[in-house]
């Protein structure tokens, strides 16, 4: 388990997001497109990681591949795993195991809210809510989840990095 985790979310083009994933071992990059509310989702699934439901699952639509997430909490700790699957329109109901496994990596809770946050908020302060939405194109900014994540982080994660101000 490493504690060094980068999470990047760039808007690229109309409806178009990078989106990169690492750690001290291993670099997932995908371009994300926005026939999902992508950014939400992945706020949503580590908001999940604060209640009662252990595992959080999101997917991307990489057109035409899906990359599923799949998010464990084991006590402080979360697993993370991203399949790939080669159609999104046929794999939604496939187990994960039926995906290839692209990227894993074990972290801490406050270290994944953290990178989501952090990633999250620099978003929105480089685009603010209409630049998202006029390069998103088809969902608003996810202001609420980005909220809730910030609150729940900070309640209940003790996070000793430095926070930047919320922005809504």
């Amino acid at each position: 388990m490493t504690e060094d985790l980068q999470f990047d979310w760039e808007l690229s083009g109309s409806g178009w997001a990078h989106c990169r994933v690492a750690d001290g071992s291993a670099e997932l990059k995908n371009v994300v497109s926005y026939c999902t509310d992508a950014l939400s989702d992945v706020l949503h699934g580590v908001i999940g990681l604060y209640g009662p439901t252990a595992v959080q699952r999101f997917s991307f639509d990489l057109e035409p591949a899906e990359a599923r997430w799949v998010l464990r909490g084991r006590g402080a700790d979360v697993d993370m795993a991203v399949y790939r699957f080669p159609d999104v329109s046929t794999s939604y109901d496939a187990p994960d195991e039926d995906g290839t496994l692209v990227w894993g990596s074990r972290q801490p809770r406050t270290v994944l809210g953290h990178a989501v946050m952090e990633a999250a908020q620099f978003v929105l302060r480089l685009h603010g809510e209409d630049g998202y939405l006029a390069k998103w194109v088809r969902y608003p900014f996810p202001v609420a989840a980005l909220q809730d994540l910030r609150r729940l982080h900070l309640r209940h994660d003790g996070c000793a990095r430095p926070h930047q101000p919320a922005l809504v």
